[in-house]
């Protein structure tokens, strides 16, 4: 399951406002990524491969506690059509996302760092000190030779050090591995942050090995640490998978009452179909020391997502659940993409909640507008106040006739237990999805930011720009 400049140019420039007139359309929305640094790079080129130079997809994004004002987010810069990109940038504000500076990630030979050809997955955590901690997948596209890599920031994501490789599988030992990684900060305890990740297995060194061969695993990894990023735990396998099952998307959040660590993630079991994963997750109540086996909250019934008008593939986050807790109560949600609603005929976002440390979870329910047509890569987090916000995009601005795929960000709210979701908000769009890079289908990215402050939520997500020279850029809508 290897899932390997600002133009305001939109397709009709008040079509989506038109469309959109029962829902509120907040300001609009900020660039916030520039051109690339990695323009001139010529490393990490294959045969048949195509670099989309000046294309941002996969953005996070997380608030300093310590300074509300600061953001820090990252993303993938200049995509490759076969897997990662030439490196990851931070993107930094000291003014509620009103202005932004960036600033390349040490994280591939592009960037003048580690010397792997590409980096994908980037992921931002910011502790309560206001240490930030920055991670990605590290790989070669030439052989095998892939890492896990962390870097920090203690000064709002202007520069990064304590450059950390937590686990690196280079060749000869080309039977591994390592995949989408996340980071997470405890909100509580200083200089403390968790990572976890997937890694994938064969039974021998073949570098040619199909991974879905009968003897492939894929167990969740994870390491910490305890002294702000200067040093990473070992590495220990907390969820172990039997041949032919993996995890993937795994992703921490952490109860900032007692300390319970949960991670979320897919849990993907034969026969393998698109209806293989089951949402899942684990959790710790002694800092990662230990973890409960995993416990399933739904099934993961996506069936992929393409242009409802030509059938072709849009790559989307359809095998990645987003999790959130409450930080007053510890009520957990997750989200993810689901064709349940509508017979299995195309994906829309699906929410479950545990109000009693998991437990026991509600049955999915619908949380986007309904509209015909699919909805896909859904963030969700929670607020102060309890709050629950989902941002996604969806197709529901598209024609039969029209020749581009329209595409619109949304973001829906509902009071706390996330009962009652509603108060739509167009965030962005409509923007033409076929102009995006294409990775096995038009690509924006697996996942999109998306953060709270005591005030407001902060979407922080990729549109395309209709400038082949310039195809998507990374924008932020902070809204109440």
């Amino acid at each position: 399951m290897r899932r390997n400049k600002y133009c305001a140019t939109v397709l009709g420039v008040s079509l989506a406002v038109i469309l959109a007139a029962n829902s509120p359309v907040w300001a609009a929305p900020t660039p916030v990524s520039k051109p690339s640094p990695f323009a001139s790079c010529t490393i990490g080129g294959s045969p048949g491969s195509v670099v989309f130079v000046n294309g941002e997809v996969e953005p996070w994004l997380t608030v300093n506690p310590k300074n509300a004002s600061n953001l820090i987010g990252a993303w993938q810069q200049d995509r490759w059509s076969d897997g990662g990109a030439h490196g990851l940038v931070a993107g930094f504000s000291f003014d509620g996302g009103h202005t932004w500076g960036q600033t390349p990630l040490p994280f591939s030979a592009c960037a003048s760092g580690l010397g792997y050809e590409r980096a994908s997955d980037p992921w931002v955590s910011i502790g309560p000190d206001g240490t930030a901690y920055a991670v990605s997948i590290s790989f070669n596209q030439s052989n095998n030779n892939n890492a896990v890599a962390a870097a920090v920031s203690n000064d709002g994501g202007q520069t990064w050090g304590n450059l950390s490789v937590i686990i690196a599988n280079n060749e000869p030992t080309v039977q591994f591995f390592n995949d989408k990684e996340s980071v997470t900060a405890n909100p509580t305890k200083a200089g403390v942050a968790y990572a976890v990740w997937d890694r994938l297995e064969l039974p021998n060194g073949n570098p040619y090995a199909n991974l879905h061969t009968a003897a492939f695993r894929g167990p969740t990894l994870f390491s910490k640490t305890v002294d702000g990023g200067k040093t990473w735990s070992s590495p220990s396998e907390i969820v172990t998978v039997p041949s032919r099952q993996q995890t993937i998307g795994n992703q921490i959040v952490v109860d900032p009452r007692d300390g319970t660590l949960y991670d979320f993630f897919d849990l993907i079991t034969p026969p393998f179909s698109k209806a293989a994963g089951r949402v899942a997750f684990i959790k710790s109540t002694d800092d990662g020391a230990t973890w409960t086996k995993p416990q399933v909250i739904a099934t993961l019934q996506t069936v992929s997502v393409f242009d409802p008008n030509t059938g072709t593939p849009v790559r989307t986050g359809d095998i990645i659940p987003e999790p959130a807790i409450d930080p007053a109560t510890g009520q957990l949600y997750v989200v993810w993409q689901d064709s349940r609603f509508k017979g299995g005929h195309f994906d829309e976002v699906a929410l479950s909640t545990s109000a009693d440390g998991g437990q026991t979870w509600s049955s999915p329910i619908r949380v986007n507008t309904f509209t015909g047509r699919p909805a896909f890569n859904p963030s969700v987090r929670v607020n102060p106040v309890g709050t629950v916000a989902v941002t996604y995009y969806d197709f529901r601005n598209l024609k039969a006739t029209d020749t581009t795929l329209p595409t619109d960000y949304w973001r829906t709210t509902s009071p706390r237990g996330g009962a009652n979701f509603g108060n739509e908000l167009h965030i962005a769009g409509s923007f033409d999805m076929k102009t995006a890079p294409f990775a096995e289908g038009y690509f924006i990215g697996d996942y999109q930011g998306l953060d709270a402050t005591a005030t407001e939520f902060v979407p922080f997500f990729v549109q395309t720009t209709g400038d082949a020279s310039n195809p998507t850029d990374v924008f932020v809508a902070p809204s109440p």
